[in-house]
């Protein structure tokens, strides 16, 4: 794929090499490793506190005028039924975002380096690196990305119980902050505070588009929670085995954006270097 094909192109030229590196052993491996700390502290917490947690979402729903509401068009739709699995439902709304970005910080710092390493290796072999991005820097730009992210969806929860803006707000909201974090971890130990702008500034729509995409994708493992009355009764279980899900989801996506960012990084230097003056010596060289 070349440097001036459309960005389309390049999006599903990186895309399916992504998709590709998935299924290579050493991509299965690295995402067992988020999986393993992800599922000792959330099975934990999803083990010991969700029967204490569906108790106090039902007790906070029952004092909420707008839950009342949201009922009331239950019961008028024919739906009465939901009113015992709003709690639950409400609950794992909550806790399956808190699920993404605990994954998407762990592929982060744990996966991220080593997905981009072994894209460079077997694809760039001669992208060279020019800066090294203190470890603290990294650490406040996925923060600072983090809490904006977690700040919208407290602010917009309430507008997650009407179902056009379910299926719309969290996959936008987990989408932006994947697209911030996975950009600056994958250029943060190859390309220049300059370089980093400029792909940024020549590629947001690209890669929030991407980001994006990989938000809806984020989104595929809350159909596990379709099975009703049984998911609630395994939902610790469930709850694993959407984080190793999500774990996956989120190396590809690292996957997607090391292939489209490395291939534009090694495009911009290849331009910078025949957009470079000629030395005098060479000029003369050539001339005489």
């Amino acid at each position: 794929m070349t440097a001036n094909a459309p960005p389309l192109g390049r999006m599903l030229d990186a895309g399916w090499r992504a998709l590709a590196y998935c299924l290579m052993p050493q991509v299965i491996w690295l995402s067992l490793l988020p999986l393993v700390l992800a599922a000792v502290t959330l099975g934990g917490l999803a083990w010991w506190g969700w029967g204490d947690g569906v108790a106090w979402v039902r007790s906070v729903l029952d004092g909420w005028v707008v839950s009342h509401h949201v009922l009331a068009a239950l019961d008028g739709w024919g739906l009465s039924q939901l009113r015992m699995a709003m709690a639950p439902l409400v609950l794992v709304l909550v806790v399956i975002p808190l699920v993404v970005v605990t994954c998407l910080l762990l592929v982060a710092t744990l996966m991220t380096p080593a997905l981009v390493k072994l894209v460079v290796r077997r694809r760039f072999p001669g992208l060279v690196s020019r800066y090294q991005a203190p470890w603290w820097r990294s650490l406040w730009w996925s923060s600072q990305a983090t809490l904006l992210a977690l700040s919208v969806m407290v602010v917009s929860l309430p507008l997650w119980l009407v179902p056009p803006l379910a299926v719309v707000l969290p996959p936008l909201i987990w989408g932006w902050l994947t697209y911030r974090v996975l950009v600056f971890d994958t250029l943060a130990d190859l390309a220049t505070p300059q370089e980093r702008d400029e792909l940024l500034r020549t590629h947001r729509s690209t890669l929030l588009t991407m980001g994006v995409i990989s938000g809806y994708l984020g989104a595929a493992p809350a159909a596990l929670w379709a099975l009703g009355v049984v998911a609630l009764a395994l939902a610790p279980v469930i709850l694993l085995l959407s984080v190793w899900i999500y774990t996956l989801v989120f190396a590809f996506a690292g996957l997607w954006f090391a292939h489209f960012l490395l291939a534009a990084l090694n495009a911009l230097r290849l331009e910078a270097s025949a957009a470079e003056p000629l030395l005098p010596s060479q000029t003369v060289g050539e001339t005489s």
